[in-house]
């Protein structure tokens, strides 16, 4: 809101506001980390992907992996780090789009690393359930988050001098000359200076304690760095209804959400209670196919043939629709679209169990919220995501999910004040043959995956999004269906019952999957609930407020602006006058 109220425009109000996340939500993502970026021209009426997902690592081959006795990558420590996406992505969307200065973006997240901010219930939590691990193993992350040697108590303040220093020499560096030279100036120290250098002294001196138990070096070095920048694309969409939903490529799972729009036109369910049964049966149904297909042809489109438009064909989504029945499929049925399919391994995946011990003390993943004792320990324990919306007053807007470099995702990086990513553990070692199978130069088909909604004129309407690893295009799924065939308000859809499936392998550590698997708010009807069950889903019934933290803005048709966030966990919020 600082930004807008100066003048600034949409584009400089995410940018601003994404730094300053990474500062007073590290466990939630990090400088480091990644970011998919939607964004609105309302001067173009046109819609564009920026994509700050960094690539694999040169030397992080499939044959490395296995070297060390992997066969899976590491949910954390430095193995699994990639090229640090978001700060360039970031810088990326101000130079083009923006109107402010490195100086103005930065200068909040400055003021709370080196002032000091309220330690948030979970970032306390968070520090807590790493602790031993901090103490035992990463003494540069006890340095940062253990100050005295004890966790944050939440609400206290809470400083990162370090990083706000690492912020201060970017602007210092880059002084002089006009907005786009110092915007650049940073970028290129980003990628080729002071923090290029540090990254790269890190990873080659560091061998670090990973979630396989072992200790275990970096792939990542300052040449990669060097030779990646954030880049924009066209999204891949889908017109529902009279609107056109904009995601992110396959490099991501955004067009699963486009899949399964696909199969569900048509199908009735715009005439079905929006909190019944069979809305819950069919649009989980049509998701099951729709991550299948995710599992056996995403990957990074400059390198792989992603059939994205046989998958969102009429006549694909024709063919498939009718195995969508009143029953709830626990097989994996992945589409055939006449070429030969990965040999994946569905059962191992099922097979496989999230160990919550190695997960709480470790750190990694990306839960949701979690009701038990157990389950909150070890959702507090592990990584998640972020998401900021923004629409101003001309009607631009940006759907950003800014993830990763989690404070208990790798060591701190004592010379920089933050920790690096790990999403090459969303990548296969095997089978090779996978679109997503790890390879140099690749980028990890992330989970990260905003959304923008047109009207059948081209002009912005929705902006929205969540953390929540798999779970982002489910919620959101569900969110727009509520308000596009339904007429919710987009408060009123948020708050609605929520629910997600695990049936398909998880993107993260150690990719299990739970056939037929599907959690449900208990405010979810008795007879809703047993009517799911007598179709066959197993069926969890989480707590009241449990599912997603969707967030959206929207520009209606008279102009006015307007915002809604969850309720859910009292972690996200909407502003605006």
């Amino acid at each position: 809101m600082q930004s807008l109220e100066a003048g600034g425009n949409a584009f400089d109000a995410a940018a601003a506001g994404a730094l300053t996340m990474q500062v007073v939500e590290p466990h939630l993502n990090g400088p480091a980390g990644d970011v998919s970026i939607m964004l609105y021209d309302a001067s173009k009426r046109q819609t564009r992907v920026l994509c700050g997902q960094g690539p694999i690592p040169a030397a992080a081959t499939s044959e490395a992996f296995l070297d060390l006795g992997l066969d899976i990558v590491p949910g954390t420590g430095l193995t699994a780090a990639v090229v640090p996406g978001a700060f360039d992505a970031w810088m990326l969307l101000l130079r083009d789009h923006g109107t402010r200065t490195v100086d103005d973006v930065l200068g909040p997240a400055i003021g709370y690393a080196e002032d000091g901010f309220p330690v948030l219930p979970r970032m306390a939590s968070t520090i807590e359930a790493a602790k031993p691990i901090f103490e035992q193993y990463w003494p540069s992350s006890a340095a940062v988050y253990l100050p005295g040697g004890e966790s944050p108590a939440a609400g206290s303040l809470f400083a990162n001098p370090g990083l706000a220093e690492t912020w201060r020499r970017i602007i210092k560096a880059g002084g002089g000359g006009d907005r786009e030279s110092q915007i650049e100036a940073a970028r290129k120290i980003w990628s080729q200076g002071f923090i290029a250098e540090a990254i790269d002294a890190f990873c080659r001196r560091e061998r670090v304690i990973d979630i396989s138990g072992q200790r275990n070096g970096a792939f990542l070095r300052g040449d990669d760095l060097a030779g990646w920048e954030a880049s924009f694309e066209n999204p891949v969409t889908f017109d529902y209804n009279g609107y056109r939903i904009s995601k992110s490529g396959p490099w991501s799972q955004g067009p699963v959400l486009l899949q399964a729009l696909a199969l569900l036109k048509g199908s009735g369910v715009d005439r079905l209670p929006p909190n019944g049964a069979e809305f819950v049966h069919l649009i989980v149904e049509a998701m099951k196919l729709a991550y299948a297909d995710r599992e056996l042809y995403y990957g990074d489109p400059t390198y792989v043939d992603v059939p994205l438009k046989t998958l969102l064909s009429g006549d694909y989504n024709d063919l498939r629709r009718p195995a969508i029945t009143d029953a709830a499929s626990l097989e994996w049925r992945p589409g055939d679209i006449g070429r030969p399919l990965a040999k994946f391994d569905y059962a191992a995946a099922a097979a496989r169990k999230r160990d919550a011990g190695l997960l709480a003390a470790y750190g990694g993943g990306e839960p949701t919220f979690a009701d038990t004792p157990t389950e909150r320990y070890l959702a507090a324990a592990v990584g998640d995501t972020s998401h900021i919306d923004v629409v101003d007053r001309h009607g631009n807007m940006v759907s950003a999910t800014p993830s990763g470099g989690w404070l208990q995702s790798s060591p701190t990086i004592p010379d920089l004040g933050f920790a690096l990513g790990t999403r090459a553990q969303m990548s296969w070692l095997q089978p090779s043959d996978m679109p997503s199978a790890l390879a140099p130069g690749h980028r990890p088909r992330t989970t990260l995956t905003p959304t923008i909604v047109s009207r059948d004129d081209d002009t912005g309407y929705i902006a929205c999004g969540t953390p929540g690893g798999d779970q982002q295009d489910q919620w959101q799924l569900t969110f727009l269906l509520r308000c596009l065939d339904h007429g919710m308000g987009m408060q009123e859809a948020i708050e609605a019952p929520a629910f997600h499936s695990e049936h398909w392998p998880n993107s993260f550590y150690p990719r299990q999957a739970s056939p037929g698997k599907l959690v449900v708010e208990a405010r979810f009807s008795d007879d809703t609930v047993r009517d799911l069950q007598r179709r066959g889903h197993q069926v969890t019934v989480g707590g009241d407020w449990s599912e997603g933290r969707l967030s959206a803005v929207a520009r209606a048709s008279d102009k006015t602006v307007r915002a809604a966030a969850s309720p859910r966990g009292m972690h996200s919020y909407a502003v605006g006058r």
